[in-house]
């Protein structure tokens, strides 16, 4: 009864606030809107009205695509800043960079969004700074530029993070010993570094698209919904006709994807490499 006692309330919780949640969306998709009211009922339609229309697709090849780009390069923007804090920095540099890091959470995501429609639109500050050197405007607004930069907005402090605590735990003796040993400390870095810290590195990369793919915010107000993702592609089912046994299908199919990537990611990280 003692470990039954620490076990069940996060057993309740999952149970409560996202295993039910989610099963009624799974029914919900089966319902049909008859004169703009959800009439409980069990019908494919909706899964065949989804699956069968070519907007759909688009919008999910775009949307995965999207998240995968941001997921590469939040990886990669990312190690450096890691690295850095994990190897080289003191203590209180370590404690002021994770203060820092932290603080863009306590800040609304879409004022931060509204702060970029400023830097990035055609006579905002970038295209400004590019005027007086005799280049632009360039269209940033309303790309998918734009929404990866959204994307990179909310994901980097938190991959960074993940990185620090990966690169935290490698045993620092392994990089004095790859120096003595006379390997160059860039190489040492993808020869020592990253496979000992694969798991947390993979995992930070996997958090980057997960947060991506299901974002709202950065699609609609930088990327100007077109083409329009996955979540958009959500709401405007349910504002054309309150459709929302629909959205149920689509945002099913979302999560079915998410939880396929996150199981593919962690059998990756966690994989042995065989023996040689």
């Amino acid at each position: 009864m003692f470990p039954a006692a620490f076990i069940l309330p996060p057993l309740v919780w999952q149970a409560s606030f996202f295993i039910t949640p989610l099963v009624f969306l799974v029914w919900m998709s089966f319902w049909r809107v008859k004169n703009f009211r959800l009439t409980r009922d069990f019908v494919t339609a909706n899964w065949e009205r989804i699956y069968n229309a070519g907007f759909f697709y688009d919008a999910y090849v775009h949307t995965f695509t999207l998240a995968t780009v941001n997921a590469l390069v939040v990886s990669v923007l990312a190690f450096p800043a890691a690295y850095f804090l994990a190897f080289r920095a003191g203590p209180k540099v370590r404690q002021l960079a994770i203060v820092f890091l932290v603080t863009p959470f306590f800040t609304s995501y879409l004022v931060r969004i509204y702060s970029l429609q400023i830097i990035l639109a055609e006579h905002g500050i970038i295209n400004s700074a590019l005027g007086l050197v005799g280049l632009g405007p360039i269209t940033m607004l309303s790309t998918s530029f734009a929404t990866v930069v959204g994307f990179l907005t909310l994901t980097l402090p938190l991959v960074i993070l993940v990185q620090l605590l990966a690169l935290s735990q490698v045993d620092k003796r392994l990089m004095e010993a790859a120096s003595n040993l006379g390997v160059p400390p860039f190489e040492a870095v993808f020869k020592v570094v990253i496979p000992s810290a694969k798991v947390g590195l993979i995992m930070a990369g996997t958090f980057g698209f997960l947060l991506s793919f299901g974002d709202y915010v950065s699609p609609l107000f930088l990327g100007g919904s077109k083409p329009p993702t996955l979540s958009i592609l959500i709401a405007d089912q349910v504002k054309s006709g309150n459709n929302w046994p629909r959205a149920s299908v689509v945002a099913v199919t979302m999560v079915v994807t998410l939880v396929a990537v996150l199981l593919l990611m962690t059998s990756l990280a966690y994989a042995k490499r065989g023996k040689k």
